[in-house]
């Protein structure tokens, strides 16, 4: 039997779904650096948008935690951010939002989110009752306290969500330095990220 997790994750495969990067569910981040956080969600969106990998949007309560973040939003003029009509932790619960997902017919899903046992957790282990193939994006999530991010990510582990973190989600989207992106993706994505990488 094929072994679904082996496949790399590439710009043609996969699809981003971020979850409520709002200003309100920032301020709660007690779990870890929250500007390297929410550099790391801004690259992930950034890395999507140069290789045009499909990104879906939530948010949850925008009156009272604030729009999504316009870093973000700015990137994908005109389209919907989906402000969870039942505010929900789950965002798959948001029919709109599992559709979203649905319709760019992918298997593979790219999820991060505020707050990582919470909002990222619900819906991860949403989208694999879904059926689909989840890979957590774990630098760009963070929570109230460390064990809460910690035992959060372990959960995920636990249901076999795939960990992956930013550079090497971009590398692998990216594939190799002769993608015909790999300068773009240097000067806006690793250079901004890590220093390294970017020289």
């Amino acid at each position: 039997m094929k072994n679904a997790k082996l496949d790399l994750l590439t710009a043609k495969n996969s699809v981003l779904l971020l979850v409520d990067y709002q200003p309100g569910m920032f301020k709660g981040i007690g779990s870890g650096d929250r500007t390297t956080i929410k550099s790391a969600a801004v690259s992930a969106a950034k890395a999507a948008s140069i290789l045009q990998v499909p990104v879906v949007l939530t948010s949850i309560y925008p009156q009272g935690n604030g729009e999504f973040l316009k870093e973000i939003t700015g990137l994908f003029p005109g389209q919907e951010v989906f402000a969870r009509k039942m505010p929900s932790f789950d965002a798959f619960e948001d029919e709109r939002v599992l559709e979203a997902v649905r319709k760019t017919g992918r298997k593979k899903v790219v999820i991060s989110g505020l707050w990582t046992s919470m909002c990222f957790a619900y819906t991860a282990l949403h989208a694999l009752r879904e059926g689909f193939e989840v890979y957590g994006l774990i630098d760009a999530a963070g929570d109230a306290s460390l064990d809460a991010h910690k035992y959060g990510v372990k959960r995920m582990l636990q249901a076999e969500v795939v960990p992956i973190t930013l550079i090497s989600l971009v590398s692998e989207w990216m594939h190799d330095w002769a993608n015909p992106k790999s300068g773009e993706l240097i000067k806006e994505v690793y250079s901004k990220y890590n220093a390294m990488l970017g020289m």
